[in-house]
C-alpha cells in the first residue's frame, strides 16, 4: 500500500496588518495567510508583499521567542528555527500583535497585527494574499529609516547636492506614495 504525502488542509486564515515602523508617512500591508504556512514561508510574504528583494537577514519576535535561520556564527544560537513552525502554531488565538525585523544593518523593524483569524473558505482565502497597502517600500541599502529620509529629500529637491547620485542609483525618480496591490500579489502568487 503506498501513502502519498499531503499537506494539512488550512483551517483558519490570519489577515495580517504589516506597519513598517519609524517611517512617516505610514508604510504599511494587509495580507492573508493560512495557518499551515510556515514561518519561514511567512518571511517570504512579507517581503513580496512589502516589495523587499529578500537579499538580507530577518527575524520574528513572537510571544518573547525569536525565530528565525539559526546560525552560530550570527550569535543566533537561541533562535528557533522558522522551518519548522507554522503561523497557526505561533499565533494560535492568543497572539494579537508581534514584530519582524528584517536587515539587521538597515534595521527595518515591522509591527504586525493579528486583525482576524478567519474560518477557511475553500478557494477564496485558503492561499496568501495582499488586500490592501498604502505608501512605497524604501529600497533596499538605502540606510534605514534615517538613509530613506534623506534619500526622499535628495530625490525631491532638484537643488539637493546628491539627487543626480540618487537619481542613477535608483534609475529615476521615486514616488514615496505609490503602491500597486497588483504587483504586490503578482510577487506573491509567484512563490506558490
Amino acid at each position: 500500500m503506498s501513502t502519498k504525502f499531503q499537506r494539512a488542509k488550512p483551517q483558519f486564515a490570519y489577515q495580517l496588518r504589516i506597519e513598517l515602523q519609524h517611517i512617516e508617512p505610514l508604510i504599511w500591508r494587509r495580507i492573508v495567510v493560512p495557518d499551515t504556512v510556515k514561518l519561514a514561508k511567512l518571511d517570504r510574504l512579507v517581503q513580496a508583499a512589502m516589495g523587499w528583494t529578500n537579499s538580507h537577514l530577518h527575524e520574528w519576535q513572537i510571544e518573547q521567542r525569536r525565530y528565525g535561520m539559526p546560525d552560530d556564527n550570527w550569535g543566533s544560537s537561541d533562535v528557533l528555527d522558522e522551518r519548522k513552525f507554522t503561523v497557526g502554531a505561533v499565533l494560535g488565538e492568543q497572539v494579537h500583535e508581534f514584530l519582524y525585523s528584517y536587515d539587521f544593518g538597515d534595521g527595518w523593524d515591522h509591527r504586525i497585527t493579528v486583525e482576524e483569524r478567519l474560518p477557511i473558505q475553500e478557494g477564496r482565502n485558503d492561499w496568501a494574499m495582499c488586500l490592501a497597502g498604502e505608501n512605497a517600500c524604501p529600497p533596499e541599502d538605502v540606510g534605514g529609516p534615517p538613509g530613506y529620509m534623506d534619500f526622499l529629500e535628495a530625490m525631491h529637491n532638484p537643488q539637493h547636492e546628491q539627487q543626480a547620485d540618487y537619481w542613477r542609483w535608483w534609475g529615476g525618480p521615486f514616488d514615496a506614495r505609490a503602491f500597486s496591490i497588483n504587483a504586490a500579489n503578482m510577487a506573491i502568487r509567484k512563490l506558490r
